[in-house]
């Protein structure tokens, strides 16, 4: 039987501690540091003949060097199991429901799931059934989703029911069946697993994945770049372009069944705004709380640095977690410019080779393989699950050339730039219609999605409208140089055609019970009447009389966005526009 490892630690730099091992370490391994009866949790992040790097997830002072360690023999885990939902964790799962005061003290680590809560169970599986990872023997109703109880992921043969607890309440803890291998040896299997955070959950097939956009109610993003279900997008901006707004309404209104937020290393009041803001928003689908399905994974710029990087990963295994359910998870991390930050913090008190502005040398690579684990599955028993990676990226300064941002836009299909113009001019989302852009539109399969959902003239609509901005932001930066009077009318009504789709399809009033949230059905009517327009031609004295009608369009558009879809009052403001465009409109 082999023994415990255990060490001495040797040197201390901050939270990276070198410790001399007396046996066999690998990485990523979790050890403890003994310091008194406190033990400090830390992870491997290499390893040097009889020498192990690793990195503490909490404060290192009063450590000493030949403090005892002793290895875990795992790898940082997560507990998986109902009663995730509407929970605050911190980057090591630790629930911050249930520690004593307001921080967490050293070493002390709080149990992440209710071990006497009680929970109705409903098998699924029957005795004699084959079953392997990932499949269902069950399931409880978590808040108002229904939980499945899975065979745990690291069981890797095929297995034979031979047990199963009937239907009634149980706790987390009870064994609610046994499963028995080719060789005859059973296993006993709870509501409740583990799996390490950095190895993704992959209880599936591998078959090509369908295709479907994820309906957001943005306009901007699901007329002009929407993304794919179980795609990957970022969000960069710099402080005070409302990235904090979007990824609510994107919460708010998105096609998930979960909704799991990271903030990874944010400052602590915009924390405390999370954790204030999201249990008072209304789920639009339910109209319950949207609480009632997010999980929230905090971590706070005070915090070690380790846990900064251990947050992103421990949200990640949670939605892989419902993803294997069936269940479509969202995952929004807020901001992954601090993760970066951690890793290159650690690089750096490793004395390895820095890359450009000290990141590590293979940062696009780590965050690469990290958003490469979101996706769209299909699960062994022919459901589909799916994971959405929305991150968001806090450049200096805002400048989009910095390493994070740049490495991001590598791994990622959806760019959403947040404009500090726009914002500055309270043209709200920010999105830079010009900056931004989604490589999904150029997908054959989401362009088959759009012509059978939209019509076969949705995608070529995407794109005329896309021009109408580009040459109105020309003709923007020629009037702006020569003078009202320096160009041509058609510069004036290029720009207008321009304000008319930023205004009635770019701009949106997260605020109003209306405007806030437009389905699509909603979207293709609006856009298509808008993009009609600026196909016609129009006959102007001088450029104020261009400028005067453009805006009479744009007020009478703007309170069809405030109506309810095709009532009394938006028909009225319909037959407006009618009215109005026969006065200008060339014959």
């Amino acid at each position: 039987m082999q023994t415990q490892t255990t060490g001495k630690v040797r040197g201390i730099i901050a939270n990276l501690v070198t410790i001399e091992v007396d046996g066999p370490v690998a990485q990523n391994e979790i050890c403890f540091i003994h310091l008194g009866d406190t033990r400090l949790m830390a992870e491997v992040i290499k390893v040097s003949g009889k020498n192990a790097s690793a990195q503490v997830y909490e404060s290192t002072r009063g450590l000493r060097v030949e403090d005892h360690v002793t290895f875990a023999g795992h790898m940082l885990e997560v507990r998986l199991g109902p009663g995730l939902l509407s929970n605050n964790y911190d980057g090591l799962q630790n629930n911050l429901a249930t520690m004593d005061g307001v921080f967490l003290k050293k070493g002390d680590y709080t149990e992440p799931i209710d071990r006497e809560a009680v929970w109705d169970f409903k098998p699924l599986a029957k005795v004699g059934d084959k079953v392997t990872a990932g499949d269902w023997l069950g399931e409880v109703m978590e808040s108002w989703l229904l939980h499945r109880i899975m065979v745990p992921f690291i069981m890797t043969e095929t297995y034979t029911v031979e047990t199963v607890v009937e239907e009634g309440s149980y706790t987390v803890d009870k064994t609610i069946a046994v499963l028995k291998d080719s060789k005859g040896k059973t296993y006993p299997v709870t509501m409740v697993q583990k799996w390490p955070v950095k190895r993704a959950i992959t209880a599936y097939k591998e078959k090509p994945r369908p295709f479907k956009v994820m309906e957001t109610g943005v306009r901007t993003i699901d007329t002009f770049n929407p993304i794919a279900e179980g795609g990957t997008g970022f969000i960069p901006g710099p402080f005070g372009s409302g990235k904090t707004v979007l990824q609510h309404a994107i919460a708010k209104q998105a096609e998930a069944d979960i909704i799991v937020v990271a903030a990874c290393g944010e400052r602590a009041n915009e924390v405390v705004e999370i954790f204030t803001e999201f249990p008072k928003l209304i789920d639009n689908r339910t109209g319950r709380h949207l609480m009632e399905r997010t999980t929230i994974i905090c971590n706070t710029s005070n915090m070690p640095v380790a846990a900064r990087e251990a947050s992103v990963y421990t949200a990640m295994t949670i939605c892989e977690y419902y993803r294997a359910m069936g269940h479509r998870a969202l995952l929004l991390a807020d901001s992954t410019s601090r993760w970066a930050q951690a890793l290159r913090e650690m690089s750096n008190r490793m004395e390895e080779l820095p890359g450009q502005d000290a990141f590590p040398m293979d940062l696009p690579a780590i965050i690469s393989s990290f958003y490469a684990r979101a996706g769209i599955v299909e699960l062994n028993n022919g459901e589909l699950g799916s994971v959405t990676f929305i991150g968001t990226v806090s450049p200096a300064g805002g400048n989009l050339k910095e390493p994070v941002t740049e490495s991001t836009q590598k791994a990622t299909r959806c760019f959403y730039a947040l404009s500090q113009n726009r914002a500055d001019r309270k043209r709200y989302p920010a999105i830079d219609p010009m900056d931004s852009y989604s490589k999904y539109l150029e997908y054959p399969e989401v362009i088959s999605y759009f012509e059978k959902k939209m019509g076969p003239e949705w995608i070529d609509k995407i794109w005329e409208g896309k021009n109408f901005v580009r040459r109105g932001k020309e003709a923007y930066e020629q009037i702006n140089i020569l003078g009202d009077d320096g160009v041509p009318l058609s510069y004036h009504i290029n720009y207008w055609k321009s304000e008319l789709i930023d205004f009635i399809i770019l701009q949106q009033d997260a605020f109003d019970s209306i405007d806030a949230c437009t389905p699509m059905e909603r979207q293709e009517y609006m856009y298509t009447k808008v993009i009609e327009v600026c196909r016609k031609d129009f006959t102007f004295e001088d450029f104020e009389d261009c400028s005067d009608f453009f805006k009479r369009v744009i007020n009478v558009f703007r309170q069809m966005n405030y109506s309810e879809f095709q009532s009394e009052g938006f028909k009225r403001y319909e037959i407006e526009i009618e009215e109005l465009l026969t006065q200008k409109v060339q014959a």
